[in-house]
């Protein structure tokens, strides 16, 4: 069954956690334990009926103040379709953990407070969404039953919105005014909104269409382990297994292996105990090839046909993760893939104010700062563009100190 991935963003107090968890309320996929557990709670709405953001507050500080702090991950089904949600925070303070839930998302819900329109955190949002290259956009216009469910007001916000989107290239929005506290329009549409003429959430969310955004003509092999039993059964056998990231790989398909850049063909393509005549992306496999060619952890096997960016010098947006600031000095590690490198900043070219969206000079990078780098390694890197191969365009930046993940990258432009 297809896998939907999507992840929440919103405001402070905008409704994420009531949104998400009346899409599993109303879907009957909370277990009897948890329902139990939250009819028993003495958190309560106004109206004496059960706070469903209860369900995705799962850090006690987080149900003491009523915020989402870190990204929780749900997860439900219906008959069409599996969904994984990311319910990530809304506040400038956790941006690192925004960034960290929805960088494997397919499809975004922003959540507008109808009372208050689009408000910076809508900005800043967006523009997340538009830097991580997520296609598809669900703007929930939620609360609509503080406003009196009016129309006026939702096309109103609505046409606001579309500016913003247009000043960011988002293409693919979709606009669904909702009640996350009343259930309007989640799962079964809104009786107290007959002039919306569209589909509610969650019809939505199950006929999205996400397999175009694969990218087919890019295969992408990193290996992840050179398999050689060299017993007496199996003397000759020399296989790679790996993940495919990105396209097709196919028996007699010519490749490239990189960074080496020797050169061979596909003889057979292992899944476990039976051989497939074709690997998709998202499979992890065992890749045999016609030749005996020096491969170790980290090299990357790619289609001959469209080979990938190879250099030192790389342009990429760095989000910056630690509370340690950036240091230009400093030797850091690129973790792309199973390829570890190491690397500096060689230059801060701007950094992005995520809230008026305007590009400024900096010296210094900071917690949850946002803007564009250049990136020297050590060793020459194989990379695609982010915004042609989201699996093959990132990597994590790692303080070589610690060993703690410090920043994440998304790559832009090889330097000539």
């Amino acid at each position: 069954m297809n896998i939907l991935k999507f992840f929440t963003a919103g405001s402070v107090d905008d409704g994420k956690s009531t949104l998400i968890g009346r899409l599993l309320y109303d879907t009957d996929s909370i277990l009897a334990d948890q329902l139990e557990a939250l009819q028993n709670s003495n958190r309560k709405n106004d109206d004496g009926t059960i706070d469903l953001a209860i369900l995705t507050d799962g850090l006690r500080a987080e149900r003491e103040q009523g915020i989402t702090i870190d990204v929780a991950y749900k997860y439900f089904q219906t008959d069409k379709r599996k969904f994984i949600i990311a319910d990530t925070p809304g506040h400038i303070q956790y941006t690192r953990n925004m960034v960290t839930g929805a960088s494997t998302a397919n499809l975004a819900i922003i959540l507008i407070d109808a009372r208050n329109g689009v408000v910076e955190q809508t900005i800043r949002h967006s523009y997340l969404v538009s830097l991580l290259g997520i296609k598809h956009i669900v703007v929930c216009v939620n609360k609509m039953d503080m406003v009196d469910y009016s129309e006026t007001m939702f096309d109103a916000i609505t046409n606001k919105y579309k500016i913003l989107a247009q000043q960011l290239n988002l293409e693919d929005v979709t606009y669904i005014p909702v009640s996350a506290l009343k259930g309007d329009n989640i799962v079964q549409p809104s009786f107290n909104m007959q002039w919306y003429e569209g589909e509610s959430l969650l019809h939505f969310l199950e006929k999205v269409d996400t397999d175009h955004q694969e990218n087919l003509t890019q295969a992408r092999f990193p290996v992840q382990w050179v398999i050689r039993p060299q017993t007496d059964e199996l003397h000759d056998y020399r296989g790679y297994a790996g993940r495919v990231l990105s396209g097709t790989f196919k028996v007699n398909d010519k490749i490239t292996v990189l960074p080496s850049g020797a050169t061979s063909s596909i003889s057979k393509i292992e899944f476990f105990d039976h051989e497939l005549k074709e690997a998709l992306a998202g499979q992890s496999v065992i890749i045999h090839l016609k030749d005996n060619i020096d491969i170790s952890r980290g090299d990357s096997i790619v289609n001959s046909s469209a080979l990938p960016h190879d250099t030192k010098l790389i342009e990429a947006d760095l989000c910056w993760m630690d509370s340690r600031a950036l240091d230009t000095s400093l030797v850091y590690l690129v973790q792309h893939n199973s390829k570890t490198i190491k690397c500096k900043i060689s230059e801060i070219l701007h950094k992005v104010d995520i809230n008026t969206l305007e590009k400024h000079n900096a010296e210094e990078f900071k917690l949850n700062d946002i803007g564009r780098v250049i990136l020297k390694t050590a060793e020459a890197l194989s990379f695609d563009l982010y915004n042609e191969n989201r699996t093959n365009g990132s990597a994590i930046l790692v303080d070589s100190r610690t060993n703690l993940t410090v920043g994440a990258l998304m790559f832009r432009a090889a330097v000539e």
